[in-house]
């Protein structure tokens, strides 16, 4: 007895808790896959798991079945993925054939299932040190000899309780908190509308005499756009915030006017030079690609992934751009906009405009930005939808007076900036919520997040219990020969699984599924037990469930 107290001592743990290897309180069963060409998922058979990605953190949503399982599991046990790229991942088990990715372990009836399940899976990150091969593996004795901290009984309990209550308190807030960005992304875009429908500085135009669009167009030239190319198309394509292919002719602000953007921008797209040629790569020269834009969404770039040189520059038809040019994706990733924040190329995703006078940069950004992902209705093809150039040619801005596009940009920004720091607060307190439930965890499993009973059975006394108990391992299912198979009497295996069925009897899938023969002999036997001068089975159609349910015939 000295020595036990002396040994809980120094192993840090409270009172009447011990330390114990999984296999000493536990039985683990190795998975072992069945034949491929018994496997199917409608239902034939019993439940076949694989992997982790069949449950969805509630129910098995995606199970297979298996007509020859080699290892049927019983319900109590826990899963868990010991090979692959799930290797570690633990969840609650069912009656079921388990692969040879899985693993199931049965702990002992005298323990709480639940938390043996949650303190295994705080334990997966120790457990999976150990994995070992190119695709991580672990091995029976990696789970069995992997020492766990087991309180009485009666205190696991309690845990189980008391974390169940924080853990939903944690989810709530942890998904109020996520309702948050979807919330934002909707803000932004109908801020950015507001401000193309002119309402974001209804007040600034009433307290100031503003150029209107039209005397602007009159005093600034038009940029000369480089030669060749398609022609615009006439369609009109009304667009939902400040951009439309044509003008669909809809009344604007004060001031403000329709302007086809090659009216204020020079258009241009990029090239990309032969990567055949590594001499014209790793340049000084700029060079965005569709990372660059995805990373810079809605802001200046300054550098970029990839650069190439002169020589790039000169055997491509890649052109330096100025600062200040706004780019947008048009190809695969559509919708990305960014402003160069110097002199840059671009790949050919892109088309680019280089504004004039009569153009604020950011407002034509600000502008692309309104459409959202609704940019896409410019453009053309289901898979990977493509804005051509016929429709960038014909693209219309609604252009505010130039020092109302100024305050615009400088209100939309304010209003943005606020935002942000909004977000970066969700974020940080999304942060603090997983922290908050790792020490929540780390106190459970070191006996610190509820109070010990003196009065509750020490584990050590649970522990002499289970070890007295018999150990009955499950034997691996010898593969059905055809010999076997005719030997066993369908109708005999039906009418001793019947015994167990509920009074009012079950589906014709559920029976398939508890007896473990081929799917058609079943089906077979069910209908000669059903036929007859003295059916053994009956018929009886389940109006609350509205199906037909198959039970013991009366004798």
């Amino acid at each position: 007895m000295l020595a036990s107290k002396t040994h809980r001592k120094m192993s840090g743990l409270p009172a009447g808790w011990i330390r114990v290897k999984l296999g000493n309180i536990g039985i683990l069963y190795a998975g072992q896959s069945p034949s491929a060409n018994t496997v199917n998922e409608e239902g034939r058979g019993i439940p076949y798991i694989t992997g982790p990605e069949q449950w969805d953190g509630r129910t098995f949503y995606k199970p297979k079945w298996t007509t020859d399982p080699r290892r049927i599991v019983p319900d109590g046990c826990i899963f868990i993925t010991v090979k692959g790229g799930g290797v570690g991942k633990v969840f609650p088990g069912i009656k079921a054939a388990i692969g040879r990715d899985i693993h199931a372990y049965q702990p002992s009836v005298e323990l709480d299932f639940q938390f043996m399940l949650r303190t295994i899976a705080y334990r997966a990150s120790e457990i999976i040190e150990h994995a070992q091969g190119d695709i991580p593996g672990l091995s029976k004795h990696h789970i069995e000899d992997h020492l766990a901290a087991i309180p009485p009984v009666a205190e696991q309990r309690r845990i189980v309780a008391r974390l169940e209550d924080l853990s939903a308190r944690i989810d709530l807030s942890r998904n109020e908190l996520r309702s948050v960005a979807p919330l934002v992304d909707q803000y932004r875009i109908n801020l950015l509308r507001c401000a193309f429908r002119g309402e974001l500085t209804a007040d600034f135009r009433a307290e100031r005499d503003l150029e209107p669009v039209t005397d602007l167009l009159a005093r600034v030239e038009a940029p000369k756009q480089a030669q060749g190319g398609r022609k615009p198309t006439n369609e009109i394509i009304a667009g939902r915030g400040g951009i439309s292919v044509n003008s669909p002719g809809t009344v604007l602000a004060p001031g403000w006017g329709w302007v086809p953007l090659l009216r204020v921008a020079r258009q241009e797209t990029g090239h990309t030079p032969s990567r055949s040629h590594p001499e014209w790569w790793n340049g000084e020269v700029p060079w965005i690609g569709i990372p660059d834009a995805n990373l810079h969404h809605g802001t200046v770039i300054q550098r970029t992934i990839q650069t190439i040189n002169e020589a790039g520059l000169a055997n491509s038809a890649a052109r330096l751009l100025p600062a200040g040019t706004v780019v947008l994706s048009r190809t695969a990733s559509v919708g990305y906009v960014a402003i160069m924040g110097r002199e840059m190329a671009t790949s050919q995703d892109f088309v680019t405009w280089s504004c004039s006078k009569a153009l604020d940069p950011r407002y034509l950004m600000y502008a692309l930005l309104s459409e959202g992902d609704d940019i896409r209705d410019f453009g053309r093809g289901t898979t990977h939808t493509t804005i051509y150039f016929p429709e960038i040619r014909a693209f219309n801005i609604k252009l505010a007076p130039l020092d109302e596009q100024r305050e615009i940009v400088r209100r939309i920004e304010n209003a943005l900036a606020k935002v942000d720091r909004l977000t970066t607060d969700v974020e940080q307190a999304l942060r603090l919520i997983d922290r908050a439930e790792q020490r929540l965890l780390v106190k459970a499993f070191s006996g610190q997040l509820v109070q010990h009973d003196p009065a509750d059975e020490p584990a050590h006394q649970l522990l002499e219990r289970i070890q007295k108990m018999p150990v009955v391992p499950l034997a691996v299912l010898p593969k059905p020969s055809k010999a076997k198979t005719l030997k066993t009497d369908p109708k005999q295996a039906v009418l001793a699984d019947s015994i167990e069925w509920p009074e009012k009897g079950l589906p014709f899938e559920a029976i398939a599924r508890r007896v473990v023969l081929p799917y058609n002999a079943v089906r077979d036997a069910l209908f000669e037990l059903l036929g007859g001068t003295s059916p053994s089975l009956e018929q009886i159609f389940d109006k609350q469930e509205g199906r037909m349910l198959l039970r013991r015939a009366a004798q």
